[in-house]
């Protein structure tokens, strides 16, 4: 791709597109954390601008997600064994902000606005690996996460159903995709799943927090990420 960049601010999301080599200074793949099917667990935030950096096992990569409200960026590019990567954060905000955001919060009390989120995506020809990241939440609290099949929109009904690898098959962390995490004494925590099957082309649209653990529990947030297929 080299290394040339664009960057696209418009509201709560900027894209940029740079090499996976680390040769823009972008981090590659290499950097996100490994874990077993569908592990979730807790991690330590790493301090504004330190950059993407591995995690230890079941926690996703850390970037830098730090910034005023409305600040968002999306980073992708193709790994040295040619796979695909990308990792886009957002800053939530309520439906109807002055500044459009593409991260929702449609319970301020359990994701407030300006607390922010990173997803991180690593795909190749046998696994894929979302990792996600969130701070500023409630803290010493228990989320539920998963990815959806729609874009976030102000009803959070809109998102869609979970996504699922066999359609109207099993609810659970094999056939989904499940990001549950806790947070830590300061609001931040982290999860990462891992599969051995890929997303359907435009299938996954985002992800939704909710308020329990488990396959199910209110909407809380949103999060429109563009996972690769």
């Amino acid at each position: 791709m080299g290394a040339a960049a664009l960057l696209m601010l418009t509201g709560g999301v900027g894209m940029a597109h740079g090499t996976a080599d680390g040769s823009d200074g972008t981090p590659g793949p290499d950097g996100a954390g490994h874990a077993g099917h569908a592990a979730h667990s807790p991690g330590k935030a790493s301090a504004p601008g330190e950059g993407s950096g591995a995690a230890g096992e079941g926690s996703g990569t850390a970037g830098d997600a730090s910034g005023a409200a409305g600040e968002a960026g999306m980073v992708g590019g193709a790994s040295r064994s040619g796979g695909l990567w990308m990792r886009v954060d957002g800053v939530f905000s309520p439906p109807g902000s002055f500044v459009p955001s593409d991260a929702l919060t449609y319970d301020t009390r359990l994701v407030p606005a300006a607390a922010r989120i990173e997803v991180t995506q690593y795909a190749d020809r046998t696994t894929t690996r979302v990792s996600t990241r969130l701070r500023g939440l409630v803290p010493d609290r228990a989320y539920g996460m998963h990815v959806h099949t729609s874009p976030c929109a102000a009803d959070p009904a809109s998102a869609g159903p979970h996504y699922q690898h066999r359609t109207s098959a099993t609810a659970d962390p094999v056939n989904e995709v499940w990001l549950d995490f806790r947070t830590d004494g300061n609001g931040d925590g982290t999860a990462e799943a891992r599969h051995d099957w890929g997303f359907r082309d435009g299938g996954a649209r985002s992800v939704i927090v909710h308020d329990v653990q488990g396959g199910a529990g209110k909407r809380v947030a949103c999060f429109t990420v563009p996972f690769s297929a």
